[in-house]
């Protein structure tokens, strides 16, 4: 799987929600820029190293209304915003319905803690 798998994965999506996937996906190609984004259980996916699954930071998945953003290691991120929401195990996430709700400062910060987390 290649980056020209997550840019069909987005190209796939309704227009609202490419536009969301397109405005966050710079802010995690420059987080991780190893080329490390491939589709992993049917979604975009990025982790540490060139191997899906090996280390994953961060994901995207699209369902009907909104786009996810999630970090595997979101819930140990801290968040003054108190956007990201606790998920499954040590994941938290936000889920997303508009451009204007992707702050790529915030959203920076948040990867930038999260590759941090990972490669300590």
């Amino acid at each position: 799987m290649t980056a020209s798998d997550i840019t069909s994965y987005l190209n796939g999506l309704d227009g609202p929600l490419r536009d969301i996937g397109e405005k966050i996906r710079p802010l995690i190609d420059s987080a991780l820029p190893d080329g490390s984004g491939a589709l992993w259980h049917g979604h975009p996916t990025w982790s540490l190293g060139a191997k899906p699954g090996r280390t994953p930071v961060c994901l995207l998945k699209g369902y009907m209304s909104y786009i996810t953003f999630g970090l595997w290691r979101g819930q140990e991120v801290a968040d003054p915003s108190g956007r990201l929401v606790a998920g499954a195990r040590r994941m938290a996430s936000v889920k997303l319905s508009h451009t204007d709700e992707v702050d790529p400062v915030l959203f920076g910060e948040w990867l930038r803690r999260a590759v941090a987390l990972e490669r300590k």
